[in-house]
């Protein structure tokens, strides 16, 4: 069976998103908003933002690098001179040493220009990097990284393979330890590789062989390795053709017979699956702020273009149709702005549970740019649809994010079965691609904590401003309220054992799991904004009113549905369709017309 797997959480786990599963709401991560920049690393912050917004207002030309199918070279030398390739490496290795808070302000000034050179500088240091600065020991970091940070070499992260995408621990590349130890030979390839055929510097993930302990057999783990193309057998392919982010070069990359030292392990031999999946956790948050960028300029131009139409004698945005557009754009926008510093100020304070938060945060970001840009097109009709107006590159460039990364599909299974696992006391999890044989017995139970008799804090009073004190209790509704408790004693299997192909029932329970986040979210920075008696303040209580209504609705419908009996014939009906289409190779029903 396909897995992937996931991390263990802690039982006493300091993560709101976790506690959710349990009917607990712990506040911690969430309240107050955090601000975690002290006077200096908020002062070198402003220092750089406006040159970074200068620069990509007057230097770079998303236009001109996606007709190239590339990012021009005066601006790449332009990237590199300001320090974009080494945001986050230590300043003593030759980087800026910014914080992830700091990251993130950066990486949305890029989001809302240009999503391609994002994925260029993304891929170099967001994940083609990061394995190094989480896990590399002080020799790889002082080898690797200066010229990492300076751009002189570009970085890229190779996991995916034809075989293997969702399903990592697939993966075909091999790494087999030479008998004196001192090196590994790899061979294998991998695919849509970005900055694929521009880097020198490979993190690349192979299988090697390893003597069990227990029972002396040789098993394959994965294992990360730094692999530079100057060791000689890395080659790669031709640039990808595809739908958008065209400026970032996407390549195939191969490897044959390449001569990897043994001091080029990154972790741990056998370590690697921990190494990739912490990238990648720790990158994700840096997705929702480049998107909400992205989300913040197609808001404006929707903006500019709907006060200033004229249509049947007055502007657009008189009529209640564009104002329920712009006022949902608005609140998409917030959410995501809050989710991304959310996440970057817990990372900043030390916090080590966030996995669910990041990948709720990457989930929501992609979506809601998506449908944000998609509504700034609407709202400009034709001129939205034309070449010139900017959208249409914008909304080819959204495409990538629901897909790489881990899927939107399968992170709404990692944040389903990573909250069971913490509420069930599973010690392994694993996410199964395959729904063959799904149980008539739905795993359901979100709150399942409540019925092994856990204690729930389930009050925001005193949390949230006295203001949101309504909407502060549609969150605690949900986690004292009886329909979780019905579901857990009538849905749910015994906690230990998971039915893990019922995704038809895990994506519905990630639904509501990413609506409540969102919830808390906005309540704390609303919260705070209300507290400081900011100008915006009853703005934004009016967007969290509004998110935590209309969430709460949502979330309501999906428990009836998973609570009801009605479910198992939806989720039955659901899969005879699609085994039927898939059987006969499309469409069963005739044409209509009958030929």
């Amino acid at each position: 069976t396909s897995i992937m797997q996931i991390s263990l959480y802690l039982a006493e786990s300091k993560s709101f998103a976790a506690n959710i599963f349990k009917g607990q709401i712990t506040t911690a991560q969430v309240f107050p908003f955090p601000s975690v920049l002290n006077e200096e690393q908020d002062q070198f912050l402003r220092e750089l933002v406006g040159p970074v917004a200068k620069f990509f207002e007057e230097v770079n030309d998303p236009a001109k690098n996606d007709s190239l199918e590339k990012v021009e070279d005066h601006t790449m030398q332009g990237l590199k001179e300001m320090g974009a390739f080494g945001l986050q490496v230590p300043a003593e290795l030759g980087g800026l040493g910014l914080c992830n808070t700091q990251y993130a302000r950066l990486v949305e000034i890029v989001g809302s220009h240009d999503l391609g050179v994002g994925i260029t500088l993304g891929a170099h240091q967001s994940i083609g990097f990061k394995g190094i600065l989480l896990f590399g020991n002080p020799a790889q970091k002082e080898k690797y990284l200066p010229k990492l940070a300076t751009g002189e070499n570009l970085a890229a992260f190779c996991l995916t393979e034809p075989a293997s995408g969702s399903d990592a621990a697939s993966i075909k590349t091999t790494a087999v330890q030479s008998e004196c130890g001192e090196y590994f030979t790899m061979n294998g390839g991998k695919i849509w590789i970005s900055n694929g055929g521009l880097a020198e510097i490979f993190t690349v993930f192979a299988k090697t062989p390893m003597k069990d302990p227990k029972t002396g057999e040789m098993k394959d783990k994965i294992t990360a390795f730094v692999v530079e193309r100057s060791f000689g057998g890395v080659t790669h392919g031709p640039p990808e053709k595809k739908m958008g982010i065209k400026a970032s070069n996407t390549a195939e990359v191969y490897f044959e017979n390449v001569r990897v030292p043994a001091d080029c392990v990154l972790g741990e031999v056998g370590g690697g699956f921990k190494v990739a999946m912490n990238i990648l956790n720790n990158g994700r948050f840096g997705m929702a702020a480049a998107l909400s960028g992205t989300m913040r300029a197609s808001l404006a131009q929707a903006v500019d273009w709907a006060a200033n139409r004229t249509q049947f004698g007055s502007k657009i945005h008189t009529y209640g149709a564009i104002q329920e557009k712009l006022a949902r754009m608005t609140m998409l926008h917030y959410v995501t702005e809050s989710m991304a510093y959310m996440i970057s100020g817990n990372m900043d304070s030390g916090a080590s549970e966030f996995q669910i938060e990041a990948a709720i945060s990457k989930i929501f970001a992609s979506e809601a740019a998506w449908t944000v840009t998609d509504e700034c097109i609407q709202i400009m009709g034709g001129m939205g649809f034309m070449k010139d107006s900017g959208v249409e590159r914008v909304m080819r460039d959204l495409r990538i994010f629901r897909i790489f990364e881990g899927t939107n599909d399968i992170l709404r299974l990692f944040v389903a079965l990573n909250g069971f696992q913490v509420t069930s006391g599973i010690k392994r999890c694993a996410v199964v691609v395959d729904t063959t044989h799904a149980s008539e017995k739905c795993f359901a139970c979100m709150f399942i904590g409540q019925k092994a008799g856990l204690s729930s804090g389930v009050s925001m009073q005193g949390t949230v401003h006295p203001e949101l004190s309504q909407s502060g209790d549609l969150v605690s509704v949900f986690c004292s309220s009886s329909s979780f408790t019905h579901l857990s004693q009538s849905n749910a299997a015994d906690p230990k054992l998971v039915v893990y192909n019922e995704q038809f029932v895990l994506t519905r329970v990630a639904d509501a799991a990413i609506d409540l986040y969102a919830m808390g979210v906005v309540l704390s920075r609303a919260s705070r904004s209300l507290s400081q008696g900011l100008p915006s303040a009853q703005h934004e209580k009016m967007l969290c009113e509004t998110w935590c209504v209309e969430a709460h609705d949502r979330i309501t419908q999906d428990l009836r549905l998973l609570s009801s009996s009605q479910s198992k014939q939806l989720f039955k009906n659901l899969r005879a369709i699609s085994a039927a289409v898939v059987e006969n190779g499309g469409v069963v029903s005739p044409h209509p017309l009958g030929f």
